[in-house]
Formats: C-alpha cells, sequence, structure tokens
C-alpha cells in the first residue's frame, strides 16, 4: 500500500537509507576522482575508502535513531 505522496514505506525511502546512500556515493566518486588523477593519489583514494564504508555506520545509528521504516 502506498503512502500519501506515492512511496511505499520500508523500500529505501528513509533519511537512514538515503544518508547511507550519499555518503557512500561520495565515497565512491572521491576514489575514483583520486585514481583517475596522475599521479594516482592513494590518500585521496583511502579517504574515499573510508568514507564508503562509514556509511553502513551511518545506516545503523540513524535506524536507531528513529529514521527508519522497520515494517514493509
Amino acid at each position: 500500500m502506498a503512502d500519501n505522496d506515492g512511496t511505499t514505506p520500508g523500500h529505501g525511502n528513509t533519511m537512514a537509507a538515503w544518508s547511507a546512500v550519499g555518503v557512500a556515493s561520495v565515497g565512491f566518486l572521491l576514489g575514483s576522482i583520486a585514481l583517475m588523477l596522475s599521479p594516482v593519489s592513494m590518500a585521496l583514494f583511502w579517504v574515499g575508502v573510508v568514507l564508503a564504508v562509514l556509511a553502513l555506520p551511518v545506516f545503523l545509528v540513524m535506524a536507531k535513531m528513529g529514521y527508519n521504516v522497520e515494517k514493509h
């Protein structure tokens, strides 16, 4: 059943999910840019890796704070 805004609850339309995706996307973007530089910037690459890995804890913390829908 859809909400009033046409979205289905529990299918990634939460603040926790979008925040995690945003953090992971920035991490992947930084890592990709770092690998395209000449010479390759390994420091920037590892910053991107750390950001991508931090997406999971961001999601888990925000879910515990109530920014995630538990039911489908």
